[in-house]
């Protein structure tokens, strides 16, 4: 439409949100986005950003304000209605059909039944070249890696020829270069194509590269509209939060060599733990209290480390003692031995969406909650929720909220809240701060250090290299299944870390002795 050239494509006046339980969530926020830009919506969980993408987006009416597009005021009822008139949105938890293919995925959308047909496949095709990713069409999405899952879902909201893309969290879950995928895909879409794009997003570096504008929610109200160029990620943090944040993750967590502890009694070890096609062997030993970061791109065998570890793997080979004793190729196993795993994709394989916090809380230790260890007691289930949603800080209104109505970040510490009150001895977190803000990112990894203190182990699986040199007391690197070097926390850097990963030759000679056996 030609004429919404001269203004805005979307533009919010005062838009509000009550839910029908008393919660205010949002109070009047106005934004402006323009075709060409890139506009960065962001804000700690719980701001209002989701609230207020699905508001914009068709998914949830505004209790007050107004939504004008392309010049006129609107009133979307659905998702479709908004998408029919060039509004798609990406959500952070991808709505992907898994037993689907990737191209009954990407068209899914488009009426009619048949989606398998040449016309389609050509249209995909273009996409692929469009984007400069290719995909295989035939494969079922149940297969692919969360990574691959976000492109699917990009080339979904491409495929609907969208003027406004909505791209909540688009790379929380993506290794570097297909982060730098996206970065492109978004940087064509509005400076070639003249899409106009809002990037929800808590990488502070990503938002400083990426976007030409920015509105900051706090609290439900816009704290703060600028220029990219005006800004700096000091003043992003500050304006996020509330208070004043000089490079948190840093200082916060920066520990001295004097601290940090690998030569206790070995609480976790591994002997040649493998899987065919997946992982090499790899031999380790954890001691108590100590942290043990593993580092490596998409794809690197970071996760299937865990899993294997964990008894998810039903192909692993080698052993897995917990405290000296050997331990059952089972989850269940696992668990008994004191094992926990907090996996990647939170929602779908970390929490029941349909459960409240106090029943997902207790999941792993019903016995503890029960009488004559098979009889749950819903007090004591919800107290124990109660404690968590204290220790954790959880911002929730009670027990009783659903997981699915909570933040990520908050989601997130209910998935490792409910393993606090069971008896276990080793942690594995596979990137437990994705998708999440700043603020609930660093109370998760002072919780690992606060675990570590308190003599457990953990291994912690994270993109973020900078994370895992804050936290971490040695870091293992992945690569095409292979632990191919170790290094002390202290004595490495990110840039070294990156070079390991990516393929470069190791920097200094990898650590050897009780740690983890390199593969070369």
């Amino acid at each position: 439409m030609q004429a919404s050239e001269s203004g805005p494509l979307m533009r919010l006046e005062r838009v509000a949100k009550t839910f029908p339980n008393g919660a205010v969530v949002l109070r009047g926020v106005d934004l402006e986005i323009e075709r060409g830009k890139v506009h960065g919506l962001l804000g700690a969980n719980g701001a209002g950003k989701s609230t207020l993408i699905k508001i914009l987006s068709g998914a949830f009416p505004a209790s007050g304000g107004r939504i004008v597009w392309k010049g006129s005021p609107v009133q979307w009822s659905t998702p479709k209605e908004a998408n029919a008139m060039g509004v798609a949105t990406i959500h952070q938890h991808i709505p992907l059909v898994l037993t689907l293919s990737v191209l009954e995925n990407v068209f899914l959308g488009d009426e009619g039944r048949w989606r398998r047909g040449g016309a389609y496949r050509r249209r995909f095709e273009d996409l692929c070249e469009r984007v400069g990713y290719w995909l295989e069409p035939d494969r079922l999405v149940g297969e692919l890696s969360i990574g691959q899952r976000q492109m699917v879902a990009i080339f979904q909201a491409l495929g609907t020829g969208a003027d406004l893309i909505v791209m909540d969290e688009p790379t929380a879950s993506l290794a570097a270069g297909e982060r730098e995928l996206v970065y492109r895909t978004v940087r064509r879409l509005s400076r070639v194509e003249n899409k106009a794009i809002l990037f929800v997003s808590h990488f502070l570096d990503e938002v400083m590269a990426l976007t030409d504008c920015v509105t900051i929610l706090r609290d439900g109200q816009a704290v703060m509209r600028a220029q990219t160029s005006e800004l700096d990620e000091t003043r992003i943090a500050e304006a996020i939060v509330g208070r004043q944040i000089v490079a948190m993750e840093r200082s916060a967590l920066d520990r001295t060599p004097a601290q940090r502890r690998a030569d206790g009694p070995a609480l976790l070890e591994l002997c040649n733990l493998a899987s065919p096609g997946k992982l090499h062997p790899i031999s380790l030993k954890l001691a108590a209290g100590e942290v043990i970061g593993v580092a490596g791109l998409l794809g690197s065998g970071r996760s299937e480390l865990l899993h294997a570890i964990f008894g998810a793997d039903p192909d692993a080979l080698g052993e897995v003692k917990v405290s000296g004793r050997t331990t059952g190729r089972s989850t269940q196993a696992a668990v008994k031995a004191g094992l926990a795993m907090v996996p990647e994709d939170r929602m779908r394989q970390g929490l029941v969406p349909d459960f409240e916090i106090w029943r997902n809380t207790t999941l792993p230790a019903l016995e503890s909650v029960s009488i004559l260890r098979w009889l749950p007691m819903r007090d004591r289930e919800r107290k124990r929720a109660a404690d968590a949603i204290r220790r954790l800080q959880i911002k929730a209104q009670s027990p009783d909220t659903l997981v699915t109505e909570l933040s990520g970040g908050n989601a997130q510490k209910v998935t490792i809240g409910k393993w606090l009150f069971s008896d276990v001895k080793v942690f594995l977190l596979d990137e437990p701060t994705a998708g999440i803000d700043i603020g609930a990112k660093t109370d998760i990894l002072m919780l690992v250090r606060e675990l570590a203190a308190a003599g457990k182990s953990v291994i912690v699986v994270s993109s973020e290299f900078e994370e895992l040199l804050a936290v971490s007391d040695r870091i293992l690197v992945m690569r095409d299944g292979r632990c191919i070097a170790e290094r002390a926390a202290y004595e490495t850097s990110e840039h070294e870390l990156i070079l390991l990963a990516g393929g470069q030759s190791a920097l200094s000679s990898p650590a050897a002795g009780t740690g983890a056996q390199p593969n070369t």
